[in-house]
């Protein structure tokens, strides 16, 4: 298929979900104080984020196959708009966490689109290295996200975070408009029972399920920084100015990994034994994030190898989990984002409970090695293996 898209701006797309989020992880403590809530409640405004987030994906994906990619972006960037705008004005707790939940659930057109015309585009051969691409992206996006966070929250408030948050998605609706192409040519009609075939179908496939696990073992290690961390860096006595450069450690350690990833790859490294690797290191620098968790700051330095982790694991497992479904792409990544992202919401509810950032590094990492270690064994027993 001829590939019309530019690269650079499916990029963007796809980094803009994890910008959106965090450029807002500064903000967490000034609405914590200013709608006098407890933290527990104000992580919810994180972990609702990703469940809502997570029924995005899966509504934008099935529109992706019935009324094309193109249309899909468009009317979820509107949406996106809609909640940050809202979260602008938001007179109370109540309203900003709707607010949030409506943004969530117009930003995930970022992830699930540009991933669907991305595998619409490019073969299985050429995936895993665009994907490497991606993530290089993806190193950078945490860095802009938190400083320019901290920045906003130091000068114009919270609400000089939303109203940013607000221009870019209508900036990104009308370069999407002029610059994206469809690359979907024969529109679906996607009924209930065909989605609930395909859902039963993708809850058997052990590939599929390890991949879920995966994707949301490391996106809750790493959202559980974004999470948990300013308020270690306000109990420290640390400005929110500090907590937006120690992005700086995790977008290098990220990038990295990025860069890591690309040259193996290149060097024929099967995606298979990077994600292993990966999963094995975060679980080792998991339990030293728990050790260094009562001594300063310097549990960033294995998080830095968390991140690092993250950025050669993800692309790996997302480029190469919708292989066999490639007749159905739309609704059968809609189907596994929804899955990650409810594992990922659920998992961050429980990070918000713990409160504890080392406990909560090795319960998510322990599971990513857990999910690695059943599923082989189930592999294992299947005929043919």
């Amino acid at each position: 298929m001829k590939k019309t898209n530019p690269l650079w701006l499916l990029t963007l797309l796809v980094m803009l979900p994890q910008f959106v989020e965090t450029i807002y992880s500064p903000v967490l403590p000034i609405v914590q104080e200013l709608f006098k809530v407890k933290e527990e409640s104000v992580t919810l405004t994180i972990s609702l984020y990703f469940i809502a987030f997570a029924w995005g994906v899966a509504f934008w994906g099935v529109q992706c196959d019935r009324i094309g990619r193109k249309k899909s972006l468009e009317y979820g960037l509107i949406t996106y708009g809609i909640g940050t705008l809202a979260a602008v004005f938001a007179p109370n707790f109540t309203i900003l966490l709707i607010a949030r939940i409506t943004a969530a659930f117009g930003i995930s057109v970022g992830s699930i689109v540009t991933q669907t015309i991305l595998r619409d585009s490019y073969d299985k051969d050429h995936i895993s290295k665009v994907f490497s691409w991606i993530g290089i992206g993806l190193s950078i996006s945490p860095i802009i996200g938190m400083i320019t966070g901290s920045l906003l929250v130091s000068t114009a408030g919270y609400q000089g975070v939303f109203i940013t948050l607000y221009l870019l998605a209508v900036l990104f609706f009308f370069i999407s408009r002029r610059n994206v192409s469809e690359t979907l040519h024969s529109k679906k009609e996607v009924n209930f029972s065909t989605l609930i075939n395909l859902l039963k179908r993708m809850l058997k496939d052990h590939e599929i399920i390890r991949s879920c696990l995966l994707v949301m073992s490391f996106n809750v290690l790493l959202f559980s920084y974004y999470s948990l961390a300013p308020f270690i860096f306000k109990a420290q006595h640390y400005s929110s100015y500090a907590f937006g450069y120690s992005s700086i450690v995790l977008a290098v350690g990220t990038f990295a990994g990025a860069q890591l990833n690309r040259f193996l790859l290149l060097k024929s490294h099967s995606p298979k034994t990077l994600v292993i690797s990966s999963t094995l290191g975060s679980f080792i620098a998991s339990f030293l994030v728990w050790i260094l968790s009562d001594h300063g700051l310097y549990f960033l330095i294995p998080y830095f190898f968390i991140v690092m982790a993250f950025s050669i694991a993800i692309p790996n497992v997302l480029s190469t989990a919708l292989i066999k479904y490639r007749n159905e792409t739309g609704s059968a990544g809609a189907l596994l984002g929804l899955i990650y992202y409810i594992l990922i919401g659920s998992g961050l509810v429980s990070i918000g409970w713990i409160q504890n950032l080392g406990i909560s590094c090795l319960l998510f990492s322990g599971t990513g090695v857990i999910s690695l270690l059943l599923f082989h064994q189930k592999n294992k027993r299947l005929p043919g293996n």
